[in-house]
């Protein structure tokens, strides 16, 4: 797998929207002062020519537009980065004028979002195998202050942070609105984790990180952009470590989605799941439920049901801060890397709270340069 080169102070930040720009208000005023804070971190910036635009139908600009500001902004040798404007709703109609083949061929370069943006996230690491960042988006580092996770993703960047702690809280009613731009998270519910092993019970979970926004990659399937199989074929060796999440669908569709998936063949090679809390968690009852059908239970039973030799280990829920309650910045599809002897976490964002221990090492194998082929290790227990 290919991996870009971490960023330093000087070097330029690319901005560009290939779902939601930056229009209107909190969006607005919360891009400028995270322009403001690059600058001040010693950074410069750059930016896209849809930023700003909001002539599109659940993106920026026309589909034509966001892929051709994409392809122009990773081409580019003046950033050395791109940071996604937004999520958004319909990323999926600007893929089929990416040039996915040209992309393969460039200087691999870090492009960081998410939810709307698993949808170039996911392919590039399944048709360019080129690892890239499933994180916070532009509007996030414009919060005063910065969260804990805010300052992770910022290191992650310029490689300087590898091992990653959960955060104790995460936000269940935002403060950011028009008059409050630039709210920090409001953190007010307590991290529980979630698994289908015993209390007390030790597991380990290894594996390359594969996934993202369930609503995106449920119409990424069967399509002609849908080569998992291939990418499952390729890393079978190492399997693959699915973390998921979603934004509006509710238990069952989140279900149905995973059913497709698995008849699919996406989890093939799979050796465990890190599952976030839907967005819509609370928010939709089910009064025909038994008592023991949780939503934890209904979407984790399905995963649990394959054949033992595949080696599912882990159905881990619960995502940390963020606005519609779901992972936030679980990155890197083949996880974090580094060279040497640096430790490596798999993700603060599926550690479990205070008390519980998690950690990781980075193993690799025959380490070419500064890169290697890097496996991830989760250590936890059940809560």
């Amino acid at each position: 797998m290919r991996y870009p080169s971490f960023i330093e102070k000087g070097n330029t930040i690319g901005f560009v929207a290939p779902s939601f720009g930056c229009a209107g208000e909190p969006y607005y005023s919360a891009f400028q002062n995270s322009l403001k804070k690059w600058n001040a971190l010693g950074f410069k910036t750059e930016l896209g020519f849809n930023c700003y635009a909001s002539d599109g139908v659940g993106i920026s600009s026309s589909p034509k537009k966001c892929a051709a500001e994409f392809m122009e902004y990773y081409k580019k040798e003046t950033n050395q980065a791109l940071i996604s404007c937004g999520g958004g709703e319909l990323m999926c109609e600007i893929l089929e004028y990416i040039d996915f083949g040209q992309l393969k061929r460039l200087p691999p370069k870090w492009f960081m979002g998410y939810s709307d943006n698993t949808n170039l996230i996911f392919l590039l690491a399944t048709l360019t195998d080129t690892a890239a960042i499933y994180g916070p988006n532009a509007g996030a580092f414009g919060m005063e202050p910065w969260h804990a996770s805010i300052q992770d993703a910022y290191e992650l960047l310029q490689g300087k942070k590898f091992e990653m702690q959960n955060y104790p809280m995460w936000e269940k009613e935002s403060l950011k609105d028009e008059e409050h731009p630039l709210a920090a998270y409001h953190v007010t519910e307590p991290f529980v984790l979630h698994t289908n092993k015993k209390e007390g019970e030790s597991f380990k979970i290894e594996g390359r990180l594969l996934g993202g926004c369930l609503d995106c990659l449920s119409h990424l399937r069967g399509t002609k952009f849908d080569k998992v199989k291939e990418f499952n074929q390729k890393y079978e060796d190492d399997g693959i470590l699915w973390f998921l999440e979603s934004c509006d669908l509710n238990v069952f569709e989140m279900r149905r989605t995973l059913w497709s998936l698995k008849q699919a063949g996406w989890f093939d090679t799979c050796r465990g799941f890190l599952i976030g809390r839907p967005g819509v968690q609370g928010t939709v009852s089910y009064p025909h439920l038994r008592a023991h059908e949780t939503d934890y239970y209904l979407v984790c039973r399905l995963l649990l049901e394959k054949k033992s030799e595949v080696g599912v280990r882990a159905c881990v829920g619960d995502a940390p801060v963020e606005e519609k309650n779901r992972f936030l910045f679980l990155v890197l599809f083949e996880g974090f890397h580094g060279a040497g002897k640096h430790e490596v976490g798999v993700s603060g964002y599926i550690c479990p709270r205070e008390g519980v221990s998690v950690s990781g090492g980075l193993f690799p194998d025959n380490l070419p340069g500064y890169f290697g082929n890097i496996r991830k290790t989760l250590f936890g227990q059940c809560l």
